[in-house]
């Protein structure tokens, strides 16, 4: 990608799409162009398709999307796939219809069947039944790999995939009710820290095991495959390693500095037992994880304390 080629990162605001632009800036790249939800909706394909003829990316991070943990995945089924799928659909189209040279689409680690082998390789794509609860979003990132594939095999468009485990890092999201595990975490134990609680309820049994990555490793990762991966099959993006719930609850517990008890609330769903990258294939590609999972939510903390200190002041 040259330094002043038009670049299109869709969902910049987001999470996923902040640390792109990070990664982008730090690069070099100048000519980012950016569009808020206000001021393009994606679901409209007439509004995405005059956006990409009025200016032309010649590359696309499609990091937009609607998400959340999985009390949101669960109540919200029908949102999850309607606006997911004329998200991807929009955009692939109008990359391939405005001659975009190269489009990465990110897809989320729920693609894979439920009781799928693991470490989960990505040959294992619709060999079994998805997790229920949050079909919907699975079904959502499925359509969107194929479609990439399918507008590679009759067009020849350069469209590649990338699949990341679960994420954390600036810009998450924080609300109990949508958010997921490791924020929801952060949030449940500074709250109780601050109010002096004598426990936390954490929902599940804490036995499910899930891998985390630092979201600022999975920009670097994509600008390592929009540089030097151009084949049809998607990639994982992760760390290769996990953690039980329980295990991550207690890290949690002990960077904010929580000296309560936790309360697992088993009448709430565990979700997928496991669900742990096989990261061989881009570790093949050059590209390897670097930061730690205490120091990465250690950081993260530090941030989430500085936002709800500003939220404070604002009052």
């Amino acid at each position: 990608m040259e330094k002043n080629a038009r670049i299109y990162v869709a969902g910049h605001r987001g999470m996923v799409g902040s640390a792109i632009i990070r990664k982008l800036e730090r690069e070099g790249h100048t000519n980012l162009l950016l569009k808020t939800s206000a001021e393009l909706d994606l679901r409209n394909q007439q509004a995405v398709d005059s956006f990409f003829e009025d200016n032309r990316p010649e590359y696309v991070f499609l990091a937009a999307a609607k998400v959340g943990g999985i009390h949101a995945n669960n109540v919200y089924r029908a949102e999850f796939l309607f606006d997911n799928l004329m998200i991807e659909a929009n955009i692939i189209h109008a990359a391939y219809k405005h001659g975009v040279k190269k489009l990465l689409f990110l897809g989320s680690s729920c693609i894979y069947p439920k009781l799928a082998p693991q470490p989960l390789q990505e040959e294992s794509l619709l060999t079994g039944a998805l997790e229920p609860t949050n079909e919907p979003y699975a079904i959502a990132k499925i359509a969107g790999i194929k479609l990439c594939e399918a507008y590679r095999d009759q067009y020849g468009c350069n469209f590649i995939s990338a699949m990341p485990t679960n994420l954390y890092g600036p810009n998450d999201n924080y609300d109990l009710n949508n958010s997921h595990v490791l924020p929801a975490l952060i949030r449940k134990f500074h709250t109780a820290k601050v109010n002096g609680e004598a426990e936390v309820e954490v929902w599940g049994t804490g036995s499910p095991l899930r891998e985390f990555l630092h979201v600022d490793d999975l920009a670097e990762g994509c600008y390592h495959l929009m540089l030097h991966y151009n084949e049809k099959l998607f990639v994982n993006i992760g760390t290769g390693e996990d953690l039980t719930i329980k295990a991550l609850a207690e890290l949690v517990r002990d960077i904010v500095g929580f000296s309560g008890q936790i309360r697992w609330n088993t009448e709430k769903p565990d979700g997928t037992p496991r669900k742990l990258m096989d990261v061989s294939r881009i570790h093949r590609f050059g590209w390897k994880h670097r930061i730690d999972l205490r120091n990465g939510i250690a950081a993260v903390y530090e941030e989430f304390q500085q936002y709800e200190l500003s939220q404070l002041r604002a009052k």
